[in-house]
């Protein structure tokens, strides 16, 4: 049976690590099995011209990619990259774009129309807070490049209810609109209690302390400067709390230095990187997850892996956040307020979670899968092609 050729465009994709590059991964590789021949189109950073992630090839174009040195991952494409584009464009039978600010996005879905080839657009996260002079760059840019890519796509596919709110805000047709939650590897990211205590050791952690974990890019938006407080606070009226930190980016040696300023950095441990393949253990070897954002939240994949592992979730109530079952079996609490997320996390550090891990991990399998935002995702493809 002949595939249907898709093409995937991505401002960013594996090995860059982010939540849109895992997202089209789970995605694509599970459209292998599906009758489908996807390939992506995808900026080069550090990587070959051509190479493939999980059986999926990757064509890569050259772009501008300065932003991402102030942590902001926009590229621009080049001149250049347009043979790149036109090749697997005109080759597919439907192209998938994803993000609704990315140039990238703009230039796929000016091809596909060009070519006659269906378009589908889908965006990922709310309007992000930077704090600074980029916060208007973002809105100029979501009413000059963000509005012409939603007008373009045929179908408009939003990770949240959060997320469909803010594309209609910028004049979405809410008949293109379709919800489609993202998904966990229920596979991977599971209930292991049996491991704590050896994951522990090996990290060096104290076998009785309260492990307080947070997977975060450290950047602004990410609300570092609010995990901070909140540990500053948590640990002063419980010493036996252990913040531990998943995650690398530009304000990485500003958090430590900071942490040493505030005599908290043995409560306050940065473990830098931590690939995908290490990452459930992370989850299993900690008593709570903590996520701490500002905003820019569409329905993060962090949350979802830590339910999914049987752990409670602290978080601010930004975004998509409050559509997952966060608030049933931990809390949510205001961003930007560490005193409120301090008094959470000192609750729950009293609390033994036990027996609900099994029930927590029975309400993400219900609602939460690859495959159930595969076999969504397949209908609109099938209602296009």
């Amino acid at each position: 049976m002949v595939k249907s050729r898709l093409c995937i465009v991505t401002h960013t994709f594996l090995p860059h690590v982010g939540g849109i590059e895992k997202v089209v991964n789970e995605q694509s590789k599970r459209l292998l099995h599906k009758n489908y021949a996807p390939r992506v189109v995808t900026n080069r950073i550090q990587t070959p011209k051509h190479y493939q992630v999980d059986g999926v090839p990757v064509d890569c174009y050259e772009s501008l990619n300065t932003g991402f040195r102030l942590g902001i991952p926009y590229s621009i494409p080049t001149i250049p990259s347009l043979p790149t584009f036109t090749k697997a464009i005109k080759h597919a039978q439907i192209v998938h774009a994803h993000g609704h600010p990315y140039l990238t996005s703009l230039l796929a879905g000016k091809l596909a129309k060009f070519y006659g080839k269906p378009f589908v657009l889908t965006q990922h996260n709310t309007f992000i807070d930077y704090n600074n002079f980029f916060n208007q760059v973002e809105l100029v840019n979501d009413l000059a490049v963000g509005k012409q890519n939603l007008n373009t796509a045929d179908k408009i596919i939003t990770i949240s209810n959060a997320t469909k709110n803010y594309v209609l805000r910028l004049g979405a047709n809410p008949n293109k609109i379709r919800v489609i939650y993202n998904g966990v590897d229920l596979v991977r990211f599971r209930p292991q209690p049996e491991q704590k205590t050896a994951l522990r050791q090996k990290l060096g952690l104290p076998k009785d302390a309260v492990i307080v974990l947070t997977v975060r890019r450290l950047v602004y938006k990410n609300g570092v400067d609010t995990l901070l407080d909140c540990a500053s606070i948590a640990v002063r009226a419980n010493p036996k709390i252990v913040f531990l930190v998943a995650g690398k980016g530009p304000d990485l040696e500003s958090v430590r230095q900071q942490a040493k300023q505030r005599g908290i950095a043995a409560n306050f441990r940065l473990a830098g990187f931590v690939s995908d393949g290490d990452l459930a253990g992370y989850y299993n070897l900690a008593d709570l997850f903590v996520l701490p954002s500002k905003s820019g939240e569409g329905l993060p994949l962090v949350a979802l892996e830590a339910m999914a592992c049987g752990l409670p979730v602290i978080a601010t109530n930004v975004g998509g956040i409050g559509e997952v079952p966060v608030a049933e079996f931990g809390k949510l609490v205001p961003p930007n307020q560490p005193e409120h997320l301090a008094e959470a996390v000192l609750e729950f550090a009293k609390v033994e979670f036990g027996s609900q891990t099994f029930e927590l991990r029975a309400r993400v399998e219900e609602r939460f899968s690859w495959e159930a935002n595969v076999k969504q995702l397949l209908e609109i493809y099938e209602e296009l092609i």
